[in-house]
């Protein structure tokens, strides 16, 4: 098992249907992101398969896929530490390639201003549940 940040990890790699998917993508170099005031935005987590890290990358990282049925909310989290938990213990052991990887982006701090910190867990687990309407 593996897992594995997008930010940090050495060098690039094809995902299995060859598209390319980037080992390390720093956020502050995006060019969406030029231009944004940092200081009213939000760093947040996401910790995703294979599959869906294939999607935000045909996106041109610009964003991510909408929710599949039965999931109507989009879980993003508030610390990379929990994110990489989630990516290991979960998204690593429920995939094919056995690999979990962790995205970082950037949200306006008043987009987020309408929805609450959710404790799901311990100390470190707090989330954000924007409903999947609201994620584009």
């Amino acid at each position: 098992m593996r897992s594995t940040s997008t930010d940090c990890a050495k060098k690039d790699r094809l995902s299995p249907n060859h598209t390319h998917i980037p080992r390390t993508w720093n956020f502050r170099r995006s060019q969406h992101l030029q231009g944004l005031n940092m200081e009213e935005t939000t760093v947040l987590f996401r910790p995703v398969g294979e599959n869906e890290l294939r999607l935000i990358a045909e996106s041109g990282f610009r964003s991510f896929p909408p929710r599949l049925p039965g999931q109507p909310v989009f879980y993003p989290v508030l610390n990379e530490e929990c994110a990489t938990q989630i990516a290991r213990d979960w998204n690593a052991k429920n995939s094919h390639s056995k690999a979990g990887y962790v995205t970082r982006f950037a949200v306006k701090a008043e987009y987020l201003s309408q929805f609450t910190v959710q404790k799901v867990g311990g100390s470190l687990h707090l989330e954000y549940w924007i409903p999947a309407e609201k994620l584009a």
